[in-house]
């Protein structure tokens, strides 16, 4: 007789950003912040993904790329997908929640303007290397309610940018109802909801901290990708 089949080893959900398999983003949740890029707030969601090399984790830098001079870094609330999910009512949504993280949408500025106004994807803004610091895991049963939070960055010490998740234009169960009608999400994806209004340019040698008020922050320092390298 063969050797019995051995279980899967168990993946802890608290580090999601190893085996997730995607990474899908909302542009312009906020309506202030779709203003301030001269954007009208959208009708429905805007979506774009990252690739799972787009995650780097506290303790690493954040790469601008030696294509970029206008690195804009965003906090957005993500939310992590506790099991597969397709197709999936409102109603339904939160109900393959697994809990929440804090993610910096990392943005070539200057990389999405060229783009946008020759009608190409983001991905050369977007989806470079480092484009999503991440924090820690938070289970759900830690976040009363995912619109009752407060996102903050600071660059060198000082507070850049600060905003509600009450403010979105589309809630979390509409995100999640919307986008797993086009894309099957599984256990581990994360959809990163928007970020508020304020965003700026950040330097080389900066230091960036953002969190989520009274449940995580994070730091990172921001150097200069050189070509090739």
């Amino acid at each position: 007789m063969g050797s019995p089949a051995m279980a899967a080893p168990a993946r802890p959900l608290s580090r999601f950003w190893e085996w997730g398999r995607s990474i899908v983003c909302v542009g312009r949740n906020y309506a202030e912040h779709a203003r301030e890029m001269g954007e009208t707030p959208p009708c429905r969601p805007l979506l774009f993904l990252k690739p799972a090399s787009a995650y780097v984790r506290p303790g690493s830098p954040v790469q601008r790329p030696y294509y970029c001079r206008r690195l804009h870094p965003e906090p957005e609330l993500a939310v992590v997908l506790g099991r597969r999910t397709r197709a999936v009512s409102r109603d339904d949504a939160m109900q393959h929640v697994a809990g929440y993280a804090l993610c910096l949408d990392m943005t070539a500025r200057d990389a999405q303007d060229t783009c946008k106004a020759r009608g190409l994807p983001w991905t050369l803004a977007k989806s470079f290397d480092t484009s999503c610091p991440v924090s820690d895991f938070v289970p759900k049963e830690h976040v009363a309610d995912p619109h009752c939070l407060r996102l903050w960055l600071k660059v060198n010490g000082q507070l850049r940018q600060e905003g509600d998740t009450g403010d979105m234009l589309f809630s979390v169960p509409e995100l999640i109802s919307y986008i797993s009608e086009i894309i099957t999400l599984h256990e581990g994806d994360v959809v990163l909801t928007g970020t508020p209004p304020g965003v700026a340019a950040v330097e080389e040698h900066d230091e960036l901290e953002a969190g989520i008020h009274g449940l995580l922050s994070m730091r990172f320092t921001v150097v200069q990708q050189r070509l090739g390298v």
